[in-house]
């Protein structure tokens, strides 16, 4: 069976410029730093998680949150120097830990240079043709006295025409210079479901030829995620279909819900996704921290063996290992998004740290679980039991969501498995 650096990897996801408690605004020179490297500091913390992949959310300049990026070719200043992040990715590497970026190409921000070519020189500028649904015969709420197209009707984001080949080339360009200058191991697509198609190919043609076992992972929150799950585009998308459903199977307390759902995705005979890896989580920096949306955090022990034992990537949103909370509805995205202290890291909740470092180990052990088709054994309201085969390597993972113990017993492959498993518990038998 041939190795593959995604099926090996366990990512930890950090958004940066809250990471690191940057200032909103990028002011230049007035707020610089060298904050991006106490990201090397941060690796034991990654080491001690079992982590060996990390998704960093933007890093390049922009002039608020990261996705209104002004430059791709330089670090957010805010958070350091493209000196600096070649210091960390090469700490990063040394220490097996792969590297992906945040690749934001739908959009750009207001002061990207060819938007700023367009506001001073209106029809007489050559970047028109750069900027979707450019028109001179209507206004915006910033009074250009032009329109144009923008991420979900937010002006300060404006939509890049990729059907126009210099712009594909100039965002590829800057990609190739990713691999070159800090080599890259993959990029998360952001806003995947509004780029066309066109660009992926291109992009998964370029990255392959740089470095073969180059990841490419789309952001899709929703629908079906066929028409991106290509060999000439995409490797792996966000899984939107499987993180709501894991919290709120275990609230309701019926893992019926999750289980066909996860049936219908991963199935080893009809499964949607098949032999594919999406990526798997239980929270981001778009959606509610799971310690909040769980009502007991009892089961944030089974929301992770779930996400540690099903087919996909499993990756943890930095800060929820020990369990904080994070509500956008009482504090907006900047809740989701909060600072850590590299140097003085909660010690709280090191009963689910252990845990998830338990479950990196039990992973990195087990060919099936990387690598293996998933079929389901059993499943009712409080209990789940389904296996990962690969080969010759088999793995059986029983999950049980009932404050009282519970003795499963299951014949699996003429094979018969008694195993008493504790409350809101999971057992793997590898």
């Amino acid at each position: 069976m041939e190795t593959k650096w995604i099926n090996e990897s366990m990512f930890y996801h950090i958004y940066p410029l809250g990471f690191f408690g940057c200032e909103m605004e990028n002011k230049g020179g007035d707020n610089a730093s060298n904050k991006i490297l106490e990201l090397i500091d941060y690796i034991p913390h990654l080491k001690k998680l079992g982590i060996n992949a990390l998704y960093i959310g933007p890093i390049f300049q922009s002039a608020t949150h990261g996705y209104d990026t002004t430059d791709y070719r330089l670090i957010d200043s805010r958070l350091g120097t493209n000196e600096d992040f070649s210091k960390v990715a090469e700490a990063l590497h040394k220490n097996d830990i792969k590297i992906v970026l945040d690749g934001v190409f739908n959009h750009v921000g207001r002061r990207f240079w060819a938007f700023e070519e367009v506001r001073k020189h209106r029809e007489g500028s050559p970047y028109c043709s750069w900027i979707s649904g450019l028109t001179f015969d209507s206004n915006n709420s910033y009074n250009d006295n032009f329109h144009y197209d923008c991420w979900e009707g937010h002006e300060l984001l404006v939509k890049l025409n990729m059907q126009n080949p210099d712009v594909r080339n100039y965002l590829l360009d800057a990609v190739e210079m990713w691999i070159d200058e800090w080599d890259i191991d993959g990029i998360r697509l952001d806003a995947a479901d509004c780029i066309d198609l066109q660009f992926f190919r291109e992009l998964k043609q370029r990255t392959t030829a740089k470095k073969s076992d180059f990841w490419l992972m789309g952001e899709i929150t929703r629908g079906e995620y066929t028409r991106w799950l290509q060999p000439d585009l995409l490797d792996s998308v966000t899984n939107y279909a499987l993180f709501k459903g894991i919290y709120n199977s275990l609230n309701c307390k019926n893992l019926c819900d999750i289980s066909f759902n996860v049936n219908r995705e991963f199935n080893k005979e009809w499964g949607l996704y098949k032999g594919k890896l999406l990526y798997n989580f239980l929270d981001n920096h778009d959606v509610n921290r799971v310690a909040s949306m769980i009502n007991d955090p009892k089961d944030l022990f089974n929301c992770y063996s779930i996400i540690y034992t099903l087919p996909g990537v499993p990756s943890i949103y930095y800060g929820s290992e020990w369990g904080i909370k994070g509500d956008k509805h009482n504090g907006g995205d900047i809740a989701l998004r909060p600072t850590v202290d590299v140097y003085n890291i909660p010690i709280e909740n090191e009963d689910l740290i252990h845990h998830i470092s338990k479950l990196a180990e039990i992973r990195s052990n087990s060919k099936a679980l990387k690598y293996g088709d998933y079929e389901q054994v059993m499943a009712d309201c409080l209990h789940w039991v389904f296996a990962r085969n690969a080969e010759d390597d088999t793995a059986l993972v029983f999950v049980n969501t009932d404050e009282s113990p519970y003795r499963f017993s299951v014949n699996y492959r003429g094979k018969q498995y008694d195993i008493e498993v504790e409350g809101r518990s999971t057992e793997v038998i590898y």
